[in-house]
């Protein structure tokens, strides 16, 4: 493989950094320049994947880890960028020293998928062909796609083998895909919040949300970007489809009930009522549509929904698992509905069935599907318990 055009510019901890952080961290990337083939049968000639690690690269690079993110995740898992960032990586909560994903003992890799908006090539990239944005030109891509991607930058850290691949929702089943296609190169897949295959449902409101985007006048058939437009008003619904079906009635409820933000319910008031929930709505969909590139939100629902494990084995998940050689660490929320615990239930039990080593967390939560990314007590337990053994793991064979 060619390790031409890399820039990595250094990541350091910062000795001022509060407690439990990786402290100020800086991106890095790398293009490719071997063509990679895709499952939809096209070719990327040349790519740039975006990337941030954290922690200590061991002397025989055992212990690295790799994270994987979902639909609207990015490389920055961790740390600030600077110390005016407001706000840290998007998984801060468990990667730092002393947390779950320890980088006082883990090296850790947290990369934008192939596909993404930022950083790595993706629609919003220049097609070489055209000198133009390759909007909706650019190829559709599988969870497959990824893992192989990932899989190339693993060969350029000189990673032979991942003590641990985690993943939260999407990035749960690129977990998941990296136990079939590279059953050797790695040691444990931790799978979060996820499922082997969307339902319906899912692919209702995904299907929902890519509406949305594409009835947009500015959405001009993907090419926004060569009429200097920007549909931001359906990828701001879109989002806000989404982000409902991330959290819990129990969880909306709790967090602005029927709060008012503006106006009266009093008989002839003339002021329109405003409850908080719109307001929050409103301020997310907003938020991201100022961020995020809707041709790759497009392309990221569209890998969510094609994602079926078993598919190429005859629907069997049993015969998919047999496949893979390593452990396996699941994690369910008793609220997520999007991804609900039966979905892990099933993942568990194709596992057992298959005779791999499988450990299975139900966590008490009322924030839905976002609770992976939150704190929480006994899901901390679990994760840092499970972590603490892969570590240990790592650290008697290099002893």
């Amino acid at each position: 493989m060619s390790t031409e055009k890399v820039s990595s510019p250094a990541t350091a901890r910062d000795s001022a950094a509060e407690p439990g952080s990786v402290g100020i961290v800086a991106p890095q990337s790398h293009t490719f320049t071997e063509p990679l083939e895709l499952a939809c049968g096209r070719t990327l000639p040349e790519y740039t994947l975006v990337y941030e690690t954290y922690g200590e690269l061991n002397a025989d690079k055992s212990n690295a880890v790799l994270i994987c993110h979902a639909l609207s995740g990015h490389h920055h898992a961790a740390g600030r960028h600077s110390p005016d960032d407001k706000r840290p990586g998007w998984w801060d909560n468990y990667i730092g020293p002393g947390k779950p994903i320890d980088t006082d003992r883990f090296f850790v890799v947290s990369l934008n998928n192939l596909g993404g908006c930022h950083g790595s090539t993706g629609p919003a990239s220049i097609n070489p062909d055209t000198g133009r944005a390759w909007g909706p030109d650019f190829p559709m891509l599988r969870v497959r796609d990824w893992v192989h991607s990932q899989a190339r930058l693993a060969d350029v850290l000189g990673i032979q083998q991942w003590a641990a691949v985690v993943g939260g929702s999407l990035g749960g089943m690129q977990a998941m895909r990296w136990s079939l296609e590279y059953p050797e190169r790695l040691r444990h897949s931790v799978v979060i919040a996820s499922a082997m295959k969307l339902s319906a449902q899912n692919i209702a409101f995904n299907e929902t949300a890519r509406q949305a985007i594409t009835s947009d006048p500015d959405f001009c058939d993907g090419r926004y970007l060569e009429q200097g437009k920007l549909p931001r008003r359906g990828l701001a619904v879109a989002r806000m489809i989404g982000h409902i079906t991330y959290l819990s009635d129990d969880g909306l409820g709790k967090k602005f009930g029927r709060e008012l933000r503006s106006g009266s319910f009093s008989l002839g008031a003339e002021e329109a009522v405003e409850f908080e929930v719109q307001s929050y709505l409103r301020y997310q969909g907003d938020s991201f549509s100022g961020s995020f590139d809707p041709n790759t939100y497009i392309l990221m629902t569209r890998a969510l929904d094609y994602f079926d494990l078993a598919r190429e084995y005859d629907h069997d998940p049993v015969a998919a698992f047999s496949h893979a050689r390593c452990k396996f660490l699941l994690v369910a929320f008793t609220s997520d509905w999007r991804f609900a615990p039966d979905r892990s239930r099933e993942i568990a039990d194709a596992l057992m069935h298959a005779n791999l080593p499988v450990s299975y967390a139900e966590i008490e939560s009322p924030m839905g599907h976002d609770a992976f990314l939150l704190k929480n007590e006994r899901y901390q337990r679990v994760f840092a318990t499970y972590m603490q053994g892969v570590a240990a793991e790592v650290e008697r064979e290099v002893n």
